[in-house]
């Protein structure tokens, strides 16, 4: 009987020292295991290209990505892009709502109409995309003046002192270069910008203002 239960009291040992082995065996499998990384909150933004003006080299700054509730993705291109296309488009209607009273040329009265009654509602549209994001209307730094397009306060005062024929000829003039000023913005934010929604509206506002751009071409106001 000594020797049997000798026997057993062994071979419970082995048993139990085998477990032990085992767990230490697994424990420390476990913590070799790869595991997958948690972000990091020091990881760095990801770089975004921002075209320059004219002349100007591109600059490469961080994206600054925000995703909103409704998974709404927006960076500060597309900020930029919003905060300047209500002032190009504030111009673009402030010159259009002069054509009524000095244009001679239907085919200009019927262009002007249709800008004033396009890009007047989407000013609005760029001004709650900025609230709904907090963002402000205006931002100090933009330098309005340099937009491609922009056409002076002079020129613009001289557009509105013009009748008949000279308005048609200014008007055109202006106005095809100011569009063409607005497509080359929108091609920026199509670049760069996050908000997919954006990009849609400005691909469509560009496409528009082709349209209009060929329009104004086609009038014998030269």
């Amino acid at each position: 009987m000594n020797r049997r239960r000798a026997q057993s009291l062994a071979a419970a040992a082995l048993a139990l020292l085998a477990a032990g082995v085992i767990a230490l065996l697994s424990r420390a499998s476990d913590d070799e295991r790869p595991t997958a990384a948690a972000p990091s909150a020091s990881a760095s933004p990801i770089p975004v290209l921002i075209p320059g003006r004219p002349g100007e080299p591109a600059t490469v700054t961080d994206s600054d990505q925000v995703q909103l509730p409704d998974g709404t993705a927006y960076n500060t291109i597309d900020v930029t892009y919003v905060q300047m296309m209500i002032v190009h488009h504030s111009q673009a209607v402030r010159m259009a709502d002069l054509a009524p009273g000095r244009a001679a040329d239907k085919g200009v009265l019927g262009i002007a109409g249709r800008i004033s009654a396009a890009q007047a509602p989407e000013i609005e549209v760029f001004r709650s995309w900025l609230r709904d994001r907090g963002q402000p209307e205006t931002n100090p730094a933009h330098d309005h003046a340099t937009m491609p397009g922009m056409q002076t306060e002079e020129a613009v005062t001289a557009l509105a002192a013009a009748k008949g024929a000279d308005f048609d000829r200014r008007f055109v003039t202006m106005m095809t270069a100011h569009h063409r000023g607005a497509q080359q913005m929108t091609s920026d934010v199509l670049r760069g910008g996050a908000d997919q929604r954006l990009s849609e509206l400005a691909n469509e506002t560009a496409v528009e203002q082709g349209v209009e751009i060929r329009r104004m071409a086609d009038l014998n106001v030269s």
